[in-house]
This record gives structure tokens, sequence and C-alpha cells, in this order.
């Protein structure tokens, strides 16, 4: 078990290393200089080119390529991203630090929305396969798929909020501004597990397990619960982990539609101001997030699972 872990975790050095390097070649691949975009910030009227070398050296940006690296993902190490280009004297990880419990309180309730729905309802398809519930769930699995978390919630907000004026339409003032953008990024993770959850559990009752279980005489509700939603939820353990990360990243679109004031706003506020420090720090957080995410659920994937940890220590 030791060794599986050891492995797993040394594994995502590489792809930590590899996330850091895309994150500052892509930002420093971008043609503006981010000595102009501070200055613009600063309201100069008039930008020469002694002002812009002043402020290369001041932000580091006059030294080696990789230098500037180096640096940058030391800082990053301490959690220090540097100065906010569009707010002058915030630090950039203390706006993350501002704008990342709206996001963790959304995303954590589409989680528990995603989880409360998707479970019972998958569970029902799975039972009552080809009949009148499980076919109109897949077809409400099929539609809901196909459509953008943004029309979603424009239509959420059209139908709930200005045509029955139930909840309001934007803002973070209390729980009722959280349930239309709780729900649109919940929608289609809601439809996916339904999806998981059916096959899985499908695949499950064709295993040599549920005929010993029934010839043994236990009751229909013990092998399907105890058994086979059970075996079913182990093979979901690292899609469920990985959809925590891909709900955190996947508000930047509800967000702005509803102004939510979480990370997804101040993203991409950043890219309408050149906030280049942000949005660098954003995506880094997203790309280490997923890796970090992945690693738990693997490994507790491989703790509840000990085929795959013996594979894993064998391959070792």
């Amino acid at each position: 078990m030791n060794k599986y872990i050891v492995k797993r975790v040394l594994s995502i050095f590489p792809l930590l290393l590899a996330i850091s390097v895309f994150t500052f070649v892509f930002i420093n691949m971008i043609p503006q200089d981010p000595a102009e975009v501070a200055l613009r910030v600063r309201q100069v009227p008039v930008i020469t080119e002694q002002m812009i070398a002043e402020v290369q050296a001041e932000l580091g940006l006059d030294k080696p390529y990789w230098e500037r690296y180096l640096n940058w993902v030391t800082d990053a190490m301490r959690f220090d991203f540097g100065i906010s280009y569009a707010k002058q004297g915030r630090t950039v990880a203390g706006e993350i630090l501002h704008a990342l419990p709206n996001t963790l309180q959304l995303s954590t309730f589409a989680f528990l929305l995603v989880i409360v729905i998707s479970l019972p309802v998958g569970f029902l398809c799975a039972v009552y396969k080809d009949r009148w519930f499980d076919k109109i769930m897949r077809g409400f699995v099929f539609l809901t798929t196909a459509m953008p978390s943004y029309w979603v919630g424009l239509l959420l907000m059209w139908i709930v909020s200005v045509e029955l004026n139930l909840l309001p339409t934007s803002g973070n003032d209390g729980f009722s501004s959280l349930i239309l953008p709780g729900i649109t990024v919940a929608f289609s993770y809601i439809s996916i597990f339904i999806r998981l959850i059916r096959n899985n559990m499908i695949e499950n009752m064709r295993e040599d397990y549920v005929l010993y279980a029934n010839v043994r005489g236990l009751k229909q509700r013990t092998i399907l619960v105890k058994h086979i939603l059970k075996n079913s939820l182990q093979t979901c353990v690292t899609a469920i982990g990985m959809s925590i990360p891909q709900l955190i990243a996947g508000t930047i679109v509800v967000e702005s539609v509803f102004a939510w004031p979480g990370l997804g706003t101040l993203c991409i506020d950043s890219v309408f101001n050149r906030d280049f420090p942000v949005i660098q720090a954003y995506v880094l957080l997203i790309g280490v997030l997923f890796v970090v995410f992945n690693l738990i659920f693997d490994i507790l994937q491989g703790v509840m699972d000990p085929k795959l940890r013996v594979g894993g220590e064998k391959n070792a």
C-alpha cells in the first residue's frame, strides 16, 4: 500500500512541472507588454520608452527568461503571485482569497445537487431498465448533455426570475441568489452521473456475485443497495473526484452570467483588464487542483479496490 501511494505521489511532480511551464510560457506569449499595461492602469498620460524600461525593471521583466520562470515558480510555492495590474496595491493572492469563498460556496452547492439528484435517479434507471422511467431519463440525459451552461443559465433566469419573479438574477445576497447559478453549474454533471451510475449498476448486475447472492436468498433490496450500488460507486470514485475541480473551473461562465463575485468573474475581469498576474495564477491553480484531486481520489480508489493497488505496486 505504501509503495502504491509513494508511486502515485511521485507521479504528479512531472505534471506539476509541465503545468507551471505551460502557464508561464502561455502568458508570456501574449504580444502586449505587461509593463505598458501596468502603466496604462496607473493612468499615465504619456508613456515613454524610459517609463516602460523602468517598470520592466520593477516587475523583473528585464531578467533572462529562465530566471523569471524560476523566480515565479519559487514565489508561487509561497502563494505569492505578485501585484495585480488592475488594482494597484492589491496582491494577486489577496484577490484570489477574496473571491475563492464565493466560488467554493457555489461549487459545493452544485456538487451536493449532483450527488442528491443523480444517485437516486441513476439507481432507479438501472433497477427499471428499459421501462418508461428509464426511457424518459435517458432522453433527458441526451438532451441536457448538449446544452451549454450559459444557455441553461439564461433560460433559467428568464423563466424563474423574469417571468415568475421567484429568485434574483444576480449578485450574492444569500441562499436565494445561490439557487439559479448552482442549478446551472450542476445541470450537465447531473446528466453525466445519472448515465455513469446507471451503466455501472447494469454492468454489475451481470456479475457472478449477484447470482450467488440470489441463490443465498438475500433480499433484492439488500443485493441492490449493499452489493450492486456499493460496487458501482467504487468505480465512480475517480470520476466524482475529478468533477470537483471541473465544477470549480466550470463556474467561470456561470459566474459571469449571474454576476456572481467568485474566481470566474475575477478571471473574466482580469482578461478584459489585461491583468496578467491574476490570469497566470488562476490557470496555474486550476491545473494544480485537477492534479491534486486526481491523486487523492486515485489513492482512495486504490484503498477501496485492492486489485488496483496490487497492480500499481507490481508496476512500481
